[in-house]
């Protein structure tokens, strides 16, 4: 069911031209318009990514379809697109949300944690699960994620944490270039999807540091694919586009089995982000 928007609180950083919008659910959330410079495709990829995320059981923030009346737009002219000295509206209609993990004026959140503190994120080794995620997705950006201090028990499936424990939590986030963004394809580059941390793989040793992501992809099924399909909005393809996505969808399948070779792919880059593992 899309959520009207209800406030503009602010624009964000990146080529997409996202927005911080409340909702009339009361939560806040990173819109992504349909019409932004990128392409709609980037929505697409986005929506794709969070049933997959979902699926693997990967920490990112719940996502809703926002729904931008011209109403809404009239009345928050600050609501648009800058295209260097020149301005293009946003259009009416559903737009893809990522909500922000609570209230934006009272929850801090980071792009960046200092070593000591990035060691203590709560579910730290999500980092190994998203790369594998990125792997077979074809994610052609360098991998997002954000931090944010919170109580475990509200984000977390950790049922022997006491109630009142708090820690750093990790949420992957920006999908949009997933299938190398609008373009639908598959580069695999070796170094592409990996945080540029490197800290988060120093400890790897091998292929099972990465289940039970591994085995997650590898029998991933096709259902929940089709379902995802099904909850797009029709009005982000255009043309062609359902023939488009049919297939890219069916590659996205048969790469299943070619994840691990991917990831032994990094040892092969420019630079070996595994310096631990054991061949």
């Amino acid at each position: 069911m899309p959520v009207p928007a209800r406030r503009f609180l602010r624009k964000m950083r990146g080529g997409a031209q996202a927005h911080l919008l409340e909702a009339a659910d009361g939560n806040y959330y990173i819109v992504k318009f349909a019409n932004n410079p990128q392409s709609k495709r980037i929505l697409v990829n986005e929506w794709i990514a969070s049933v997959l995320l979902g699926y693997l059981e990967i920490t990112q923030p719940k996502v809703a379809l926002i729904e931008i009346g011209q109403d809404f737009l009239d009345a928050n002219p600050e609501v648009h697109f800058q295209l260097g000295s020149s301005r293009k509206p946003v259009e009416a209609g559903l737009h893809f949300g990522s909500a922000f993990p609570g209230n934006p004026n009272k929850q801090a959140v980071y792009d960046f944690l200092p070593e000591v503190l990035l060691a203590k994120v709560a579910n730290l080794a999500e980092f190994l699960g998203v790369l594998v995620f990125d792997k077979w997705a074809g994610n052609s950006d360098s991998r997002q994620a954000i931090f944010f201090r919170s109580r475990l028990q509200d984000w977390l499936p950790t049922p022997n944490a006491p109630e009142t424990k708090t820690g750093f939590l990790a949420q992957m986030i920006d999908h949009g270039f997933l299938f190398d963004g609008p373009r639908w394809a598959f580069q695999d580059s070796p170094l592409s999807g990996l945080y540029f941390r490197p800290f988060i793989y120093q400890h790897v040793k091998g292929f099972a540091d990465f289940d039970p992501w591994l085995e997650r992809v590898r029998h991933f099924p096709e259902e929940v694919l089709d379902q995802a399909l099904k909850q797009l909005p029709p009005s982000w393809l255009d043309k062609g586009d359902s023939t488009a996505l049919e297939r890219l969808l069916e590659t996205l399948l048969r790469r299943r089995a070619k994840v691990p070779d991917l990831i032994a792919d990094l040892k092969r880059g420019r630079v070996d982000p595994f310096p631990s593992w054991n061949p």
